[in-house]
């Protein structure tokens, strides 16, 4: 007798149904809890298999883990895009994102399904995009990836994150050099007076560089000795300055400047600032707001003139303010207060650092520069061809 078709009768079960073919194999299907009549993605070879399979869709249905056979077919890259355009990012953030995208994400899984991407997957991924591209990138990358797939998991598209590889997020940069105080005397002066201000801003407010692009006249309160950051305009890829908010909330703060930058502030203020008073502080020799790429062509001069290691960025100087401002005896806090520095420990969060620390850190700052200062100028002169140091006032 011949065997009966799939949809000529059934043998069912208290869950679901199971079925066998002509050709022998067998196919199981149920009901959701919404009435939608699922079937077996694959057929068995035993009535037992089949039921088993059954079994286990029972089991996820009551624990809530069940989710439609084909939810996951998402296409990735979709999916990825929206997830950015769906945060409120900032513009360099955002940048990075699509950069990391575009360059290390979608050309290997753009077209998969979000669960087609398993964690086999995932560490073929990166292990060849290790071999192609610095360590860093990868880290930023593998944490982009897996946060986006974190989220397809609280969307219920996926049941695991499949970026499972301990460490793959965390970045090993190597320690950032610091500059001796007549190195950064060097450096403003070897960048020339229009920019000299801003080499000590970026090392004793420290001051960003996308904080300083945004200062205005008014910001400057020359007799406090204080400047006051609003805002950021950072700089994105396309020449475009993206004016916002700082890189956090911590980054709106008022900063005390140390005593000894009073004369190269007023000097600014008189030659190079736009006058009115919601004037830039900053602007380039053409009179437009400041450009990153034409001051690294003047940072990168000075650089070499000063004789300061290829790799030392105009960032750096910020990772100089923060050791130097630790030396004249400020705390942790005051030193992420003073740089604009945010923490979610709630130790931290709960500290205080008011504008009175803020002035006794900026006074031994003070001490500590014309200190050096004074020494440097005591050294015999060797005769070398070295920057003049530029004295305080």
């Amino acid at each position: 007798m011949a065997k009966r078709g799939p949809e000529s009768g059934a043998n069912m079960r208290r869950f679901g149904a199971v079925r066998q073919y002509r050709s022998g194999r067998w196919t199981a299907s149920y009901l959701d809890r919404s009435g939608e009549r699922h079937r077996s993605p694959e057929t068995f070879d035993s009535k037992t298999d089949a039921e088993i399979w059954l079994s286990q869709v029972e089991a996820d249905l009551t624990r809530g883990d069940w989710r439609a056979p084909d939810v996951g077919a998402v296409n990735f890259q979709e999916y990825a895009l929206e997830w950015v355009e769906d945060r409120d990012l900032s513009a360099t953030t955002e940048e990075l994102y699509r950069r990391l995208l575009r360059l290390h994400l979608l050309p290997q899984l753009g077209e998969l399904d979000l669960d087609e991407i398993t964690a086999p997957g995932v560490r073929k991924w990166r292990t060849e995009r290790l071999k192609a591209t610095g360590a860093t990138t990868v880290a930023k990358t593998y944490r982009l990836l897996k946060a986006i797939l974190e989220t397809a998991v609280d969307d219920e598209l996926i049941r695991r994150n499949p970026c499972r590889i301990r460490g793959a997020g965390k970045e090993s940069a190597a320690e950032r050099p610091t500059a001796t105080v007549e190195q950064v005397d060097a450096l403003a002066d070897a960048v020339g007076p229009r920019w000299r201000l801003m080499v000590f801003l970026g090392a004793y407010g420290p001051l960003r560089p996308e904080e300083q692009a945004e200062l205005r006249r008014k910001d400057v309160n020359l007799d406090a000795m204080t400047i006051r950051v609003r805002a950021a305009a950072p700089e994105l890829t396309t020449g475009k300055r993206a004016v916002g908010d700082t890189k956090s909330d911590a980054g709106r703060r008022h900063i005390v400047l140390p005593g000894f930058l009073h004369k190269d502030l007023r000097r600014h203020l008189d030659w190079y600032a736009e006058k009115p008073q919601d004037g830039l502080l900053f602007i380039g020799p053409k009179k437009g707001p400041f450009r990153r790429s034409t001051f690294g062509r003047t940072w990168r001069r000075a650089r070499k003139t000063v004789g300061m290691p290829e790799g030392f960025r105009f960032y750096d100087l910020r990772h100089t303010g923060h050791t130097l401002a630790t030396r004249s005896g400020a705390t942790l806090k005051d030193t992420m207060v003073r740089a604009g520095q945010s923490t979610e420990r709630a130790a931290l969060i709960y500290q205080h650092s008011d504008l009175d620390r803020q002035r006794e850190v900026a006074g031994g700052l003070d001490r500590m520069v014309r200190e050096a200062r004074r020494k440097a100028s005591e050294k015999p002169k060797d005769g070398g061809g070295g920057a003049e140091v530029v004295r305080g006032a």
